[in-house]
Formats: structure tokens, sequence, C-alpha cells
């Protein structure tokens, strides 16, 4: 039970902290934190739950990265649906939280039909910036399986394991760097889901890109390292 909870509240600040940067920080005119401060937000919250809860928990706060993991042998898959649950509820108590912040500004509103709506995952009309599906999933799978092959390394016994954490969270700081215009920036199915159950509309049936992507990028990466990078 403390490896779930320290999965729920791991990525309940993931989502808390990223998103909430980009809902609450990011456009504000001559002082917003814009897509730079964004990404950072994103990555502070990975890097200072590793620290955290990582001890813990492994500090997965993604149910991609448990799949990977998974998937490398690093991971045991009587453990990966409670993981997957506890960070899904994680993010969508985190998403809760945010939304019921959000209403306390008097112009508040959520456009479905906006793109990044509520810090939502989208592509197509729901790209921040027109991308098609193709590019999005494109995107969600290379970088997530990068990602992977980031955790796995980083966290390998042969690596220095006192700077993981600082390795995935700049990653993840990367990552978002990237691709925030192409799809607001996903590779994790449970910050991907939190946001749409907010926001509705089209938001819902995209979500299963922001499934099958990132759960594909990740299990090829946890191929490759395993297979390819891994010191036997």
């Amino acid at each position: 039970m403390r490896n779930y909870l320290a999965e729920f509240f791991g990525t309940f600040w993931l989502v808390f902290g990223g998103c909430g940067s980009a809902l609450f920080a990011a456009g504000i005119p001559d002082l917003g934190i814009g897509f730079v401060g964004v990404s950072l937000a994103f990555g502070l919250t990975v890097l200072t739950m590793a620290y955290a809860v990582g001890h813990i928990s492994g500090g997965h706060f993604n149910p991609a990265v448990s799949v990977g993991l998974f998937v490398s042998g690093r991971f045991d898959a009587k453990q990966l649906i409670p993981y997957i649950i506890s960070q899904c509820i994680g993010a969508i108590a985190a998403a809760a939280v945010l939304y019921v912040i959000c209403t306390g500004k008097a112009d508040f509103v959520i456009d479905p039909n906006a793109a990044g709506s509520f810090a939502a995952n989208g592509y197509g009309n729901l790209s921040p910036n027109g991308y098609s599906a193709t590019a999005a999933f494109l995107a969600e799978f290379v970088l997530t399986a990068f990602f992977l092959i980031v955790i796995l390394g980083a966290t390998d016994k042969y690596a220095n394991g006192k700077f993981a954490g600082i390795a995935i969270g700049l990653a993840l700081t990367l990552i978002h760097l990237i691709s925030i215009p192409i799809t607001n920036t996903s590779v994790n199915p449970a910050r991907s889901t939190s946001q749409a159950i907010f926001v509705g509309g089209d938001y819902i049936p995209q979500l299963l890109l922001f499934w099958a992507a990132p759960i594909a990028g990740a299990i090829v990466g946890g191929l490759i390292y395993k297979t390819l990078l891994e010191k036997k």
C-alpha cells in the first residue's frame, strides 16, 4: 500500500505542478512563464518526487513508464495494474483540485473546442499548433521511447543512482520543450486522462492516441535498452 500511495502522491504532484503552471502562470501578460516555464515545472515535479518517494515505489508516476519497466524486466507484473490505477486516481484528484481553484476566477470557462483547453492533450484542431494525428502519434511514441531509455540508463545498477532523479527530470523538461506545440505534451496516459475528463468533447475520443502512443513507445524503449544497451 505504501507503494501505491507513493505513486498516487507522485502523480498528483506531477499533474498539479505541471498542468497548474500551464493554467495559472503561463499566460499572464509580461510576467508569464511561457513554454519554457511549463516545461521546467513538469521536469521539477518528477525530479522532486523522485527524491521524495522514489525510494518507496520506484517513482514511476506514469502508466507508460510502469509498462516500459515491466517489459525491460525491472518491474513485477503483479503490481502493474495497481500502479496504473494509483497513478490515474492521483492524476484525476489533482485535476479536480485544479478545477476547483480555476472556478475561483470569475471569467473561467473550459472550452472543449479550444486547443490546449484546461492543459489537455490533443491533435488536429485540438493541437496547439495544428499537428495531425500521425504527427502527434510519432512525437509521443519517439519521446516516450527515449524517456524510457533515459530512465533505465539513469537507474541502472552500473550508473550513479544519486543523480538519476536529475537526469529523469531534465529529460521530461526537454520532452516538453520539444512537444508542447505538437500535442501539449503527454508521454503520460494518466496526465492526459485527468485533464480530458474535465474538458470533455473531442478530447475524450482522442485519449486513445495518448494511451497507445506512449505505451507503445515505452515498450520499444524498454526493449531497446534491455536488448541493446544493458550491460549483462
